[in-house]
């Protein structure tokens, strides 16, 4: 099926649309969490609630679910400095995110990242997985005023492309980043990744798809041929 959809720009999410690396914070995490003597089922429960949100939120988010005592700030840099750990072993890519962002460069469209992380380890994580040199602009978390789901960041990511964001398509995995999205105007693909199997999605206008493969033949950027 191929959806009757203009775009001038597309707009992409980047912890679990186009890397991998929400598994790498959860197992960094479940390592963390374990020495605390915390169930891993409970801690792989909490952590879902993190995906999508600001550094401030996370940390909010910690303090109240971390035993009475640990230092939040000390707890946060050790696990990050252990995500960064297994990214220095390598970042992979989400199902098909090469072939769309190569099928948008082909045609000679703009394209941007769109993330809550922190502008640094962004540009890391992309440089590692060898998406850096393809994007157009890349729109960091401590780079906007505020974050998902406030449309701020899909917002500006559109301005650096310079368009409206009703000309973007958008590409998510969470459910705050697609309200995000949703809320500054783009067409937005929603493609789970970590979630609760008891947890609806929430139903925003966004268009679901299973991976970014049926999200790019649903757009006409990908033929079925190459996501064999």
């Amino acid at each position: 099926m191929t959806l009757n959809i203009a775009a001038e720009g597309f707009l992409f999410d980047m912890d679990g649309l186009l890397l991998d690396t929400e598994r790498l914070f959860l197992r960094a995490f479940l390592t963390m969490t374990t020495d605390l003597g915390i169930a891993a089922a409970k801690a792989e429960a909490f952590f879902v609630t993190l995906v999508g949100t600001s550094s401030a939120v996370t940390t909010s988010r910690l303090s109240a679910f971390l035993p009475e005592g640990v230092d939040i700030a000390e707890f946060d840099a050790e696990w990050r400095d252990l995500h960064l750990q297994n990214v220095a072993q390598g970042v992979p890519l989400k199902p098909h995110a090469r072939e769309i962002v190569d099928a948008i460069k082909a045609r000679g469209l703009p394209v941007a990242v769109v993330t809550s992380t922190r502008a640094q380890p962004a540009r890391h994580h992309l440089e590692q997985a060898e998406l850096w040199s393809l994007f157009d602009a890349v729109i960091a978390g401590d780079e906007v005023t505020a974050n998902k789901p406030d449309p701020e960041p899909y917002l500006a990511g559109a301005r650096r492309l310079g368009l409206a964001a009703s000309s973007c398509i958008a590409f998510e995995d969470s459910d705050l980043g697609t309200t995000a999205a949703v809320r500054a105007g783009c067409h937005t693909f929603q493609i789970p990744d970590l979630r609760s199997a008891d947890v609806p999605l929430p139903d925003l206008g966004q268009t679901i798809a299973r991976d970014l493969g049926q999200a790019g033949e649903d757009i006409g950027l990908l033929d079925g041929c190459l996501r064999k």
